[in-house]
């Protein structure tokens, strides 16, 4: 349920850690209703006692806008499809006293999204169906973790966030899947805000905590087989190759469906231009505030792999 803004300050609120920078709540702006405003003030805050912990910079923040927003432009389906130069994401207009400014905060958009799961007796019974197509994306884990005690007994706004609740549901979905962050090519995750993809580099292992800023700096832009420029982290992970919620807009319901629309396209090579070349493994990290965290892992299989295990399976 929605609380008043001024529930997030640090006059009213012991759940944040104190910061260098100022914790005023500014007042809701027109036509922000007040639910959005303290979303807006929290993750302000949460970005703030990360940069005090760990040393994280608004520059670093603005290096992940920017990314997503370059990636945009290769994506049809993405409400803002522009390459914004990173000084202009870096000095935009500051979204309720800041550290995000407006280009590194999402728009709430119009949007949907579907997609059809079958069981491999499904298959079995259709397996016509699959000399269609050469490759078929299997879901190998899907693991969804609601508020957990240190939500709320954190002295961080990094674990009102949800920080706690999606790196568990993280290593639950790697130990079912047998994979490892070094397994996975390709991820879409919920940058709400851009110190949130941040947040999610470290709940889902692809750094310690308090080096997600080392890790975007390590940023190199790659071109694909298609001609396009992509976003590469740690010489490894393409992270919102769809220009992630920053660019397609957050439709709230459709944005999971929308990942997942997303990563299966990667695996089945159907991307376009934003193509993650041999993309084998992708990883889905969706959450919302008030609470759940849902990540899943999905894999590229062979169509000759499929039909081999529905023969076994048959014996």
């Amino acid at each position: 349920s929605s609380s008043s803004s001024s529930s997030l300050s640090s006059s009213s609120s012991p759940s944040c850690s104190s910061s260098s920078l100022p914790r005023t709540t500014p007042a809701t702006p027109p036509g922000l209703n007040a639910f959005t405003a303290d979303v807006c003030h929290l993750f302000n805050f949460a970005a703030r006692d990360h940069m005090d912990l760990y040393g994280t910079t608004v520059e670093q923040m603005a290096k992940v806008a920017y990314k997503n927003h370059k990636h945009s432009i290769n994506n049809p389906y993405a409400l803002v499809q522009a390459e914004f130069p990173y000084e202009k994401v870096l000095k935009s207009a500051l979204q309720l006293g800041g550290p995000h400014t407006k280009l590194m905060s999402c728009p709430i958009a119009d949007g949907a999204a579907a997609a059809i799961l079958v069981s491999e007796n499904y298959i079995r019974q259709h397996a016509a169906y699959i000399q269609q197509h050469e490759y078929l994306v299997q879901l190998v884990s899907c693991q969804m973790v609601t508020d957990l005690p240190s939500t709320f007994e954190s002295s961080s706004c990094i674990s009102i966030s949800g920080y706690d609740m999606n790196k568990t549901a993280a290593q639950k979905a790697y130990i079912e899947s047998g994979l490892t962050p070094l397994d996975v090519d390709v991820i879409e995750l919920h940058d709400c805000f851009a110190v949130n993809e941040l947040f999610q580099y470290e709940a889902l292992g692809l750094c310690e905590p308090g080096k997600a800023g080392s890790l975007i700096d390590s940023l190199q832009w790659k071109q694909n087989q298609a001609g396009a420029e992509l976003g590469v982290i740690g010489d490894r992970w393409v992270v919102n190759p769809s220009g992630g919620l920053l660019s397609k807009g957050h439709p709230i319901g459709a944005t999971g469906l929308a990942q997942c629309a997303e990563l299966n396209w990667q695996l089945r090579g159907e991307a376009g231009r934003r193509q993650v070349d041999n993309a084998k493994v992708a990883l889905q990290q969706n959450f919302g505030i008030g609470g759940a965290a849902v990540v899943s892992i999905y894999k590229k299989v062979q169509k000759q792999d499929i039909l081999q295990t529905l023969v076994k399976s048959a014996l």
